[in-house]
């Protein structure tokens, strides 16, 4: 599902990433310290956020791609997301033991990474968009 172009999306993977880490870190914390069916309503909840955003960055990768934009696939890849991720969804809520405001949280945990993660490519200078040219370093 993710898709290496040269589009300048590829922040994307390392936002979805980043989060599917996060949430694996935080598994077995959340078991330890936490009740059970807190920790893996949230868990279930990040995972379903991870996913729905594999599916719209792979989306907006084909849409966008500089080389060649596939809106056909995009538009078979929207055709499956939408049914699936929400029918899932609604299996999620379904369930007795998961209460909605845990799911959130971890729907919304995609969403605190990718804002820490802007902030932080805000603050901190970076040279990864630099270029080398005889020896002397353009940003």
């Amino acid at each position: 599902m993710i898709m290496k172009t040269d589009s300048g999306l590829n922040f994307l993977d390392q936002i979805v990433k980043a989060t599917a880490f996060l949430l694996l870190i935080f598994l077995p914390l959340g078991m330890y310290y936490w009740t059970v069916n807190n920790t893996l309503a949230l868990f279930s909840g990040g995972i379903w956020g991870v996913i729905n955003f594999m599916f719209i960055s792979a989306i907006t990768k084909l849409v966008l791609s500089p080389n060649n934009s596939d809106k056909i696939k995009a538009l078979k890849l929207g055709i499956i997301k939408f049914p699936l991720l929400y029918l899932a969804g609604y299996f999620l809520l379904s369930v007795p033991q998961f209460e909605a405001i845990y799911l959130t949280l971890g729907f919304s945990s995609l969403f605190a990474v990718l804002i820490l993660w802007s902030l932080g490519s805000l603050l901190v200078p970076s040279n990864w968009n630099a270029k080398v040219k005889d020896s002397e370093v353009v940003t």
